[in-house]
């Protein structure tokens, strides 16, 4: 973020009076804004408020069969424009290793150097590249898979592409997704020292901590249409629009729900292993692998014990890379490569989704945290979500769509938006559908991935009281609460904290949340509380 001068530099990318329609229903609505270099521009609002659509206008692209106006312009020698998508593994070659996809863009910029120097300089390159984007040390990841990285890796990797362009203009949208609280302050010094270097940023996040902390202006959307802009620090200060003070609100109510709903658990029942209920599921000796060209593979997670009871919610948290989805993956039957037991009711559960029966794979539900990409893009939502209750218990088409209808409506999906395809959906419409697809099994075991991470303070607040709701209401459901976050943790009766793959910290999530005994719990918890007072200089 630099200085304000007298002379205002030229733009490296300008939009005027932009508007993008699709099927009539204008999704961006006369929005103007100028990307100076070394600025960071922040685009805030709900999920489908049409930030990422304002994003893409930059780089040219837009949603198939939508009507352009206005203006866009980008003065000539201003080079490629970077892109950092919130869904970083649909960007990502599933085929091919890391090293493999970053290399490709490191060759061009050492074809000047003699042949046998090239591979070295490219190599050095691609790793400055991923320690620029706060992935040091990432050798180990370079022979990895995209599916072997965590979200937050995958994220990083794609800001290192971006970065290996040497574009001008980086559109980053939501790049602090499933980012634990470190890791989330690295990338807010790195995006800082990437503008100060005169890169353009500008920045589509619902983070208003991150926004605070890096803006120099911002824009608030709402339906498509900028209601407030302004610099940062006025508008934080002083919003003068009301959507622009519920979104701030929202963020601080959310907060105060956890602080109050954490003293009833307490008060009663914080702990339902006290009840002497059975487990619903139980880990034993588990050690899970990712293959990476040696026999063996690397060890990611050793998790000797862990027992999930009837009523309860387990938030799991951790920096990015800790093993948090691997050990998701593993209860679900999605990451076969493990040794130890899953047990559900006493039963040991088959290390492969494939070899499940249908009442085990309705038993253990496992919600995404790209809610877009589990789903066929090409079919109804509706059908989607009752192909669950079809499939899995035998249902009949007629008395499944009614109970996906009933379902979806309870988490405040109308069936208007149940018969749309999920391209038509907003991040939060389609993350509560898939919460329902899981829901129409029945399960036993819900197991939620980051799936908050991407949505602003309003839609996050709604998924959270929907989560604390189900827990409260279905005394026979379990849920693990896959997070970086540590306000979402705060919904949980306990918390477990892994580290490299280890459970370093355990116990009743009040106690871990306001009085962490590990080294990298207090540490998550002191950046957490840093980045929510954040002020501006």
């Amino acid at each position: 973020m630099n200085d304000e001068t007298d002379a205002t530099p030229e733009p490296l990318a300008e939009l005027r009076d932009l508007r993008v329609e699709v099927n009539a229903h204008a999704i961006v609505d006369g929005v103007s804004l100028r990307v100076l270099p070394g600025h960071v521009t922040a685009l805030v609002g709900t999920s489908g408020s049409g930030k990422t659509t304002t994003g893409l206008a930059l780089l040219g692209e837009y949603p198939r069969g939508a009507r352009v106006t206005g203006g866009i312009r980008r003065p000539p020698g201003t080079g490629p424009v970077g892109y950092v998508p919130q869904h970083p593994a649909a960007v990502l070659n599933p085929a091919r290793r890391v090293s493999a996809l970053l290399t490709d863009l490191a060759r061009p910029q050492v074809r000047h150097l003699p042949r046998r120097e090239r591979r070295g300089a490219a190599r050095a390159l691609v790793l400055r590249a991923l320690s620029d984007a706060q992935l040091p040390d990432a050798e180990p990841l370079l022979r990895r898979y995209p599916h072997q990285l965590s979200g937050g890796q995958q994220q990083r990797v794609v800001l290192a592409q971006a970065l290996l362009h040497g574009a001008r203009v980086i559109v980053a949208d939501e790049p602090t997704t499933g980012q634990d609280a470190l890791t989330k302050s690295r990338i807010v010094d790195q995006l800082a020292a990437v503008a100060a270097r005169g890169i353009a940023i500008v920045l589509l996040s619902h983070d208003l901590d991150v926004v605070r902390a890096l803006a120099d202006e911002v824009l608030v959307l709402r339906a498509g249409r900028v209601v407030e802009s302004g610099p940062a620090g006025r508008l934080w200060l002083a919003p003068r629009h009301e959507w622009t003070r519920r979104l701030l609100d929202a963020q601080h109510t959310t907060r105060a729900f956890h602080d109050h709903d954490q003293e009833q658990e307490q008060g009663e029942e914080a702990d339902p292993t006290r009840t002497g209920r059975h487990p619903a599921l139980r880990v034993r000796d588990l050690t899970a692998r990712h293959r990476d060209g040696t026999r063996r593979g690397t060890t990611v997670l050793r998790t000797p014990h862990l027992a999930l009871h009837p009523g309860e919610c387990l938030a799991v948290v951790g920096r990015s890379g800790s093993g948090k989805t691997t050990l998701a993956r593993c209860l679900a039957g999605l990451h076969r490569d493990h040794d130890g037991e899953i047990l559900l009711d006493g039963t040991p559960l088959p290390r492969s989704l494939r070899q499940r029966s249908r009442a085990q794979l309705a038993a253990v539900q496992y919600v995404f945290q790209d809610a877009r990409a589990a789903f066929d893009e090409h079919r109804p939502v509706l059908a989607q979500v009752a192909r669950t209750a079809v499939r899995l218990r035998g249902t009949g088409q007629e008395a499944a769509t009614g109970e996906a209808l009933t379902t979806l409506a309870s988490l405040g999906l109308p069936e208007e938006l149940a018969h749309r395809r999920p391209g038509e959906l907003s991040g939060g419409e389609l993350q509560r559908a898939a919460l329902a697809r899981a829901l129409l099994a029945r399960p036993r075991v819900l197991i939620c991935d980051e799936i908050t991470s991407g949505l602003d303070t309003v839609t996050r607040r709604g998924i959270l009281d929907l989560l604390a709701a189900l827990v409260r209401d279905r005394d026979d459901l379990a849920v693990v609460l896959i997070t970086h976050d540590l306000d979402s943790a705060a919904l949980a009766h306990r918390v477990a904290v892994l580290d490299a793959g280890e459970i370093v910290e355990a116990g009743p999530a009040r106690r871990i949340l306001t009085e962490p005994r590990h080294p990298l719990t207090i540490a998550l918890r002191e950046t957490n509380a840093r980045l929510d007072t954040y002020t501006r200089a």
